[in-house]
């Protein structure tokens, strides 16, 4: 019997978002696999995934307001490969969270994002 695939959260325990997410799938009964992504940093393959799952180009799952890329990468023009490269090299610059179901994923901002998600789920 095959079993459905579960949530899972791209988290960061210090971001009030991230907790907000994490909250609202909890209050819905979900126990999601939880990856502090500061510190499993996931590889540049499964940033890929993630960045083809979201819809989006890699250079807008960046967080742009973070110190970091403005002293490195503001005004750089990467390639979706090189995008991938810079956050699996600098994790604090994934934007978060990424809330993950089966092969769909959505970043949990605004929190109706993960709403949406697990409506769209149930």
């Amino acid at each position: 019997m095959e079993t459905m695939p579960t949530y899972t959260i791209y988290h960061n325990t210090r971001c009030s978002k991230s907790r907000c997410a994490l909250d609202l799938l909890k209050e819905n009964s979900i126990e999601p696999k939880v990856v502090n992504y500061l510190h499993e940093v996931p590889s540049e393959e499964e940033l890929g995934k993630l960045v083809m799952m979201l819809g989006i180009p890699a250079e807008q799952l960046v967080r742009k307001n973070e110190t970091l890329f403005k002293a490195k990468y503001k005004g750089l023009k990467l390639n979706e490969h090189e995008w991938i490269r810079v956050m699996h090299e600098n994790p604090q610059l994934i934007e978060r969270p990424i809330v993950v179901k089966g092969h769909t994923a959505v970043i949990g901002r605004p929190i109706e994002n993960v709403q949406e998600l697990i409506d769209k789920c149930k």
